[in-house]
């Protein structure tokens, strides 16, 4: 590979600035380099950081048959704990933006590294927590460290590749979401068994030793992130080149232009974006609801004490496949808005078959649970791909991705509300409804959009005008 490269460089730096080509089997090799650096590392991240925020619907109903899980130590009733969920994604959405902000002003690596200790230290700390007020508290920090996470990395990812090649290594990084779901549940399966070692209940030992990952590796990522491609040191000098003619129109620099009061100004009042965001906050509810409650939802399903901790990890096993071939599959076919349109109807079948079936057809339901977490995980890579690659301006993708991430902070407050706990024997319809609700209306509003910059596209007269992707 490195080789490819470094009998290409004479060759290089004579054809791009006359012929304006590129050599594909360059591309291919750089592109493999900076996968190696940096998707792992992304994805890694992603994981601890899901882990922490979800691992609270594990702590929910682990050990409870015994007394021993975190609402009745914390003698917090379902509503706070409801409260103490919904406070988590109030900071969420108050702190990703000005998170963005300083991802490049302090480099990538510096600020990545420092979120991750944070949250990482306050996960531990919620092992400590002994009431409704100390739980809320720790939540609500948890919230505001991790708000810069994901929209920073999808921002991050714009330095690096082009329009073409982000759908499928979001999805790289968004499907560690769903290891982190299998993993969080065969985890808590493990730590039930630790139930009052040392004297501690077995909830404590699960914030704990999953808190104490992210504080280990924020000291790796913050020698290892790579922050720009024009600072990579394990990039020669023909890379760099090439990866600054490949990203020339369509993707964020290190050394760019920060972001202007104009082009603020027009991202934030320019209505199709608007839609975008509409149609994340529709995802966000079931992408939500499922983080926190999969764990309440397979103990509503016939499954008992800790062999429910177990159950949550095929409905995420099965998504992290399918997510990872609906975004290359969106990438290839540059189809991303009906990839996502045909996954949200699938989620919402998904959801609807299970709120019309008996509520002990424990089976069925169970299979259905799989279906709803397929759909609901798969459209989003896609969609963050799709938003990154209808920006004209380069300044305004750190601003679009995180006011996109933003909106979708109401939907997971949404999402919090919908599975109550008197619903338990009936099934969850409220929120198996709900979530049905809303991924239709991700179906119908990707197709319009769709519909939309197929239109505006074909009414382009200026053949260098700027073409929206699909």
């Amino acid at each position: 590979m490195d080789e490819d490269i470094e009998a290409s460089k004479e060759h290089l730096s004579e054809e791009l600035p006359i012929h304006g080509t590129i050599d594909p089997v360059l591309q291919k090799a750089l592109l493999r380099k900076q996968d190696k650096r940096i998707i792992p590392l992304a994805a890694g991240i992603y994981l601890l950081c899901y882990l922490d925020r979800s691992n609270i619907g594990n702590a929910k109903v682990l050990n409870e048959a015994s007394g021993n899980d975190l609402l009745h130590e914390t003698h917090m009733t379902a509503y706070q704990y409801t409260i103490a969920l919904m406070v988590f994604l109030i900071a969420y959405a108050v702190f990703e933006i000005p998170s963005n902000h300083f991802l490049k002003k302090m480099r990538p690596s510096r600020w990545i590294a420092f979120l991750m200790f944070s949250w990482g230290a306050l996960t531990m700390g919620l092992a400590a927590t002994r009431n409704y007020a100390g739980v809320t508290a720790v939540r609500f920090l948890l919230g505001a460290f991790e708000a810069g996470l994901f929209p920073g990395l999808v921002y991050y990812l714009t330095f690096w590749y082009r329009t073409e090649e982000r759908s499928i290594r979001v999805a790289a990084i968004l499907a560690s979401a769903t290891l982190a779901g299998a993993f969080g549940g065969a985890i808590a399966y493990g730590v039930g068994h630790m139930n009052q070692t040392q004297g501690l209940s077995a909830w404590r030992w699960l914030f704990i030793l999953e808190g104490m990952p992210s504080v280990i590796s924020s000291l790796l990522i913050w020698f290892l992130l790579p922050d720009f491609p024009e600072t990579a040191r394990w990039l020669s000098t023909a890379e760099k080149d090439l990866a600054a003619h490949r990203l020339a129109t369509q993707g964020s620099h290190g050394d760019g232009d920060s972001l202007s009061w104009a082009v603020a100004k027009s991202t934030l009042l320019e209505w199709r974006l608007w839609a975008h965001y509409i149609i994340y906050f529709g995802i966000s509810a079931p992408f939500s609801s499922l983080s926190l409650f999969t764990p309440s939802i397979t103990a509503g399903l016939g499954f008992e004490n800790l062999k429910a901790q177990l159950m949550t990890v095929p409905p995420y096993a099965a998504a992290y496949v399918v997510t990872l071939l609906v975004a290359w599959s969106g990438d290839h076919h540059n189809l991303r808005a009906l990839h996502s349109a045909v996954f949200s109807a699938i989620g919402a079948a998904g959801f609807i078959a299970s709120a019309t079936l008996p509520a002990d057809a424990y089976a069925h339901r169970y299979g259905c649970l799989i279906v709803a977490t397929c759909g609901a995980f798969s459209c989003i890579p896609p969609l963050l791909g799709w938003l990154s690659s209808n920006l004209e301006s380069t300044a305004a993708i750190g601003l679009a991705i995180a006011l996109n991430v933003s909106m979708g902070a109401p939907g997971q407050i949404v999402g919090v509300w919908i599975y109550k706990a008197d619903e338990a024997k009936k099934g969850y319809p409220t929120g198996h409804w709900t979530n049905a609700g809303l991924l239709l209306m991700v179906c119908v509003s990707c197709t319009l959009m769709h519909c939309y910059y197929v239109w505006r596209n074909k009414k382009l007269t200026d053949p260098n005008g700027f073409r929206f992707s699909y």
